[in-house]
């Protein structure tokens, strides 16, 4: 099965086909791969940054979650919670207005599944949205040609205020060597998380990348979910995160995570 169709807000060409390599389909757009998805098996995550952002989210308290997704892609995402957590609540926010509608069409989501889609901007969205409504929101917008507004210190103040008590915020960051949108994300995320009062940032990504000479992704993860307030070991969820891959791993800690911006401020 192949699909396509011209997205009208932005004039991408999209495309779903079925995946090279493996099981499933792929959701391409402007030439790029962006997502994949196995309707046999929704747990199944191929990208390499999806899968660490998934570690995050399996490190969360046991059972159904609320689930903010900023971004949407073919909700691979969407299907991994739902296979794992079955009677989550998510909610997803795309500014393509019919990007989700047309892959559901084409990659219906499990039975079951509880989502709500919203066509809207990101920045907007979080602003209008009740405080404390989410246990986890990932945001998978952000690449070195991508929004530029969004990365505003009151993007993560507003973005912070949407966790439960035992939250976190997974941001997935995807940037050039030099590292220079990670650096200026993960100094506003901190900068927000501290006046918060929820601890550092952490960050999870493929250990080449902290040369800083390659393109790729790096995860952050902040929230209050990640104390022992919330009953988590975080030194051992990290450790877990860590063995969990895809290999080679780094998991860097709120400090680790200060030092590479620093470095590459």
């Amino acid at each position: 099965m192949t699909a396509r169709i011209r997205l009208a807000g932005s004039g991408q060409d999209a495309v779903i086909e079925p995946a090279e390599v493996g099981e499933g389909h792929v959701l391409i757009l402007d030439g790029a791969e962006q997502s994949h998805v196995d309707l046999a098996d929704p747990s199944a995550i191929r990208h390499e940054y999806l899968r660490r952002v998934a570690n995050v989210v399996d490190s969360l308290p046991a059972g159904p979650l609320r689930v903010l997704h900023l971004g949407a892609g073919a909700l691979t995402l969407v299907r991994y919670v739902q296979a794992l957590r079955p009677g989550s609540e998510q909610t997803v926010v795309e500014l393509e207005a019919e990007l989700v509608g047309w892959v559901l069409q084409h990659l219906p989501l499990p039975a079951g599944t509880r989502l709500t889609a919203v066509a809207d901007d990101a920045l907007a969205i979080v602003h209008q949205l009740e405080a404390s409504s989410f246990d986890c929101v990932v945001v998978d917008i952000f690449t070195d040609t991508g929004p530029t507004d969004l990365g505003a210190p009151q993007f993560y103040t507003a973005l912070l205020k949407l966790l439960t008590d035992r939250g976190v915020a997974i941001v997935n960051i995807g940037d050039s060597p030099g590292l220079q949108l990670f650096s200026r994300h993960a100094a506003l995320m901190e900068g927000a998380a501290e006046t918060a009062g929820m601890g550092g940032v952490w960050t999870l990504t493929d250990a080449s990348m902290l040369a800083g000479n390659r393109p790729g992704n790096l995860v952050l993860a902040a929230g209050p979910g990640l104390s022992p307030a919330a009953g988590m070991d975080v030194s051992a969820e990290a450790q877990r995160w860590r063995a969990a891959g895809p290999h080679p791993s780094a998991v860097l800690d709120p400090d680790g995570t200060a030092e590479l911006v620093q470095r590459f401020a």
